[in-house]
């Protein structure tokens, strides 16, 4: 462990995390920074409730054991979670065998799918606690990247729900290793293989919560190793740790917690383990976007320019070996010390995102291919028109007449004059700048006006 890191998993008080306005208070600034260098080095936290929460986490568990222990033996019926395209509608009871765990999900927004019995007692007050909590966190995560306030509430869920709401994110009430859950029992020399690499997991939620009885979860750390981490917890304690929808929002600085559940000393056991696991998630119809990363001068890789939308993002498999090497991933930089740890974090910020800076052109046909996806896609969708874009050569010869096969479209969508209507990638660029301009007012403005005098330049001696 390097000498100016934290010796083991770091503890921060919610209530120091509570913003207030004016200048940041010492006490904020200290939990940030423990918050982050912890996330950093183990891809975990634990954060401490304020006591008189400790009654109602506890609460939560002893309610989820006497609901899994009143359960049948042999459930009739399975349901599982593995349909992607349900990851926002999910509620009620679900049990996965091949990794001895059931769960009721808890989900605002939506009825209960099962009405003969009665869930888990305390479900919405704990969604409260959870869901604040992981908005603290999120918020604390961007102060130390030095975001503006609140980066990310355009993804979130409104606060409270507006009529017909569904919450995106999810209350999961987890029991693991229920002796009576399957037919047979394991044999005396027989071990759970929960520790195949098949079995690590990745959650695609933005912060995720866990409070258990009985410890068990290991979380990988920067180094590669095993780490348990909600050993000796107290009863106001949590586990803390961020998902890849955070990775993807913050451009890979934010390094996803890469987790597995040891059930081997569940053996015996004859209740199994309880937990209850908050999962504060991106709403649907929305995009992950790093714009906010870019705007605070951080150094965005080219994988992470064009947003990606929350509902295909939560469909696509990841692979924890294909996203990313742990060994090489950007993360919170490490502070030498307390003091000045913020300033220390932003100069070294800005140094990475002078490294690699992107080519101007390349640059220019990212954002084109966003905007045709995001805006001028969702206009021609409103108006029903199917986009078939021509060919350059002939476009370019009688892109000014009325009677050209593309006119009427260009005309429905507002497609600017002059401009070929072709892939906006395929334009030279300074007809780049004014599709751009077109569908975002402002663009050059907003971005650097360097790249777009010198990509007019460039364009004007392309344009033929």
């Amino acid at each position: 462990m390097a000498a100016n890191g934290l010796p083991t998993l770091g503890r921060v008080k919610l209530c120091d995390l509570l913003p207030t306005e004016g200048s940041p208070s010492d006490s904020y600034k200290l939990a940030v920074s423990t918050l982050s260098q912890s996330l950093a080095q183990y891809s975990a936290a634990i954060i401490q409730f304020p006591a008189t929460d400790a009654a109602l986490l506890r609460s939560g568990l002893d309610s989820a054991r006497l609901y899994f222990h009143q359960r049948d033996s042999y459930p009739p019926t399975i349901h599982t979670t593995n349909d992607s395209r349900e990851w926002c509608k999910t509620s009620g009871y679900y049990s996965d065998p091949h990794s001895w765990q059931e769960s009721y999900e808890y989900r605002p927004g939506l009825t209960f799918t099962e009405s003969a019995e009665f869930p888990p007692s305390g479900l919405p007050d704990i969604f409260g606690l959870l869901g604040k909590a992981s908005r603290l966190v999120l918020d604390a995560v961007g102060f130390y990247l030095n975001l503006r306030s609140s980066p990310f509430t355009e993804i979130l869920d409104n606060v409270p729900l507006r009529s017909n709401e569904v919450s995106s994110s999810v209350l999961s009430v987890c029991c693991y290793a229920r002796p009576s859950f399957h037919h047979h029992n394991l044999a005396e020399d027989e071990q759970l293989l929960l520790y195949s690499d098949h079995d690590h997991q990745l959650d695609k939620s933005l912060i995720s919560f866990v409070k258990s009885d009985k410890a068990g979860l290991h979380v990988r750390d920067m180094h590669g190793q095993w780490i348990l981490v909600d050993v000796d917890l107290g009863p106001q304690e949590a586990v803390v740790y961020p998902g890849l929808a955070l990775y993807q929002a913050t451009a890979g600085y934010v390094s996803p917690a890469v987790y597995r559940t040891d059930l081997n000393s569940m053996q015996g056991s004859i209740e199994g383990r309880f937990s209850l696991a908050f999962k504060l998630m991106p709403k649907s119809m929305t995009n992950l976007s790093c714009s906010e990363m870019r705007a605070a001068g951080h150094g965005v890789d080219a994988q992470f320019l064009i947003p990606v939308s929350v509902d295909d993002f939560m469909q696509r498999p990841h692979s924890n070996d294909e996203l990313f090497n742990r060994q090489t991933l950007q993360s919170f930089s490490v502070p030498q010390s307390q003091d000045g740890s913020m300033k220390q974090m932003k100069k070294r910020k800005k140094s990475d995102s002078r490294l690699k800076p992107l080519p101007p052109s390349k640059r220019l046909r990212l954002e084109a291919q966003r905007v045709l996806k995001e805006r001028v896609q969702e206009i021609a969708d409103k108006k029903g028109i199917k986009l078939r874009f021509c060919n350059p050569k002939d476009c370019e010869s009688n892109h000014n007449t009325m009677n050209s096969p593309c006119a009427h479209i260009k005309m429905e969508i507002g497609w600017p004059q002059g401009v070929p209507f072709v892939h906006p990638h395929d334009l030279p660029n300074k007809a780049k700048i004014g599709f751009l301009e077109t569908y975002e007012p402002g663009w050059s403005e907003a971005h650097d006006m360097e790249l777009s005098l010198s990509e007019a330049a460039q364009g004007n001696q392309h344009v033929t």
